[in-house]
């Protein structure tokens, strides 16, 4: 039986901070529960993940491209990087499976310059405002996808 597939929940900077950070804005949960919630559902979804927090640019880009042939998908909360790095997106473009971006809050009801999200231009679909249910929703969209093109 062949192993499940694999997916990057991928998470740009300061979210290593969650539950610290602005609870007001973010929430309590801790970058740690996120990662429960992303584990827990993989699992009923017959995947699972591997999950990365860096708060460097090239940490991120490195594991896209490691991704490339090691995941199924990718989950991405790029963080600030979201409005700012043209290079995480390339990187992001060139990947052949599912690419979910999560965001905590609602980006377009933010800062203006929050608006723009160089990740989406890329991704196949964008969760924008739902916490850290989120995730739980952009894996299960990932596991849609990939039972999609399996078929």
């Amino acid at each position: 039986m062949p192993p499940p597939p694999r997916v990057l929940v991928l998470n740009g900077p300061n979210l290593n901070l969650l539950g610290l950070r602005e609870p007001a804005l973010y929430g309590s949960e801790t970058l740690a529960d996120v990662e429960a919630l992303c584990r827990e559902t993989a699992a009923r979804h017959g995947l699972e993940t591997d999950f990365l927090q860096s708060n460097h640019e090239g940490a991120l880009i490195d594991a896209v491209h490691a991704a490339r042939t090691g995941a199924a998908g990718i989950v991405v909360n790029a963080g600030g990087y979201t409005h700012t790095s043209v290079a995480l997106r390339d990187a992001l473009a060139i990947v052949e499976g599912p690419v979910v971006e999560v965001h905590l809050t609602h980006i377009h009801r933010r800062e203006e310059y929050r608006h723009r999200s160089y990740v989406a231009e890329v991704a196949d679909a964008m969760i924008a405002g739902a916490g850290i249910h989120g995730y739980a929703l952009a894996l299960s969209h990932v596991a849609h996808l990939l039972e999609k093109s399996a078929a």
